[in-house]
């Protein structure tokens, strides 16, 4: 069997989870995919809680959560199907490590006899941040999803709710 590996990418409300969900159910062959939450909700922020609402909604029952924020690798078992949504925020919750680590980690997961759907903020089109912290991130998700773009067997970017194939 032929595990798949797919990105999606696009801005901030671009639609790229919904339209990644329904990939990630084409991928699973009617068993339950698994969808990994990154978001780790250590600020208490009200509108994160509300997108995190919208998101649980809009997958209904159809997926297995598993909240990771960090160590995604760990999870990830062959033979089933995945959506890690988003890679953004694993990058975020995983910051202050070197660049070598979000690079080891990546070639891991990508290794994985599963299907994986990736969805990743595309942040790279704007000026360069003011601060170092922003900067970083910005920086990080480049190098991110250049491996991600490289090593999926398609990538995807999305904006307003329409999905353009880039590979």
């Amino acid at each position: 069997m032929s595990y798949k590996k797919i990105l999606f990418t696009g801005g901030q409300k671009s639609g790229k989870t919904a339209i990644a969900l329904k990939q990630t159910l084409k991928l699973s062959n009617d068993r339950l995919p698994y969808y990994v939450a990154t978001y780790k909700n250590s600020f208490d922020d009200k509108s994160m809680q509300e997108r995190l609402r919208a998101h649980k909604k809009q997958r209904k029952n159809l997926f297995r959560t598993i909240e990771k924020p960090k160590n995604i690798n760990s999870i990830i078992k062959s033979k089933n199907t995945y959506i890690i949504d988003c890679i953004s925020m694993w990058i975020f919750n995983n910051l202050h490590k070197k660049d070598s680590y979000f690079k080891t980690h990546l070639k891991k997961i990508l290794k994985k006899k599963a299907n994986i759907v990736f969805v990743l903020n595309d942040v790279n089109s704007g000026i360069i941040p003011i601060d170092k912290l922003s900067r970083r991130f910005i920086d990080i998700t480049g190098i991110v999803g250049k491996i991600l773009a490289k090593n999926c067997d398609k990538v995807y970017s999305v904006k307003y709710g329409i999905k353009t194939k880039l590979k």
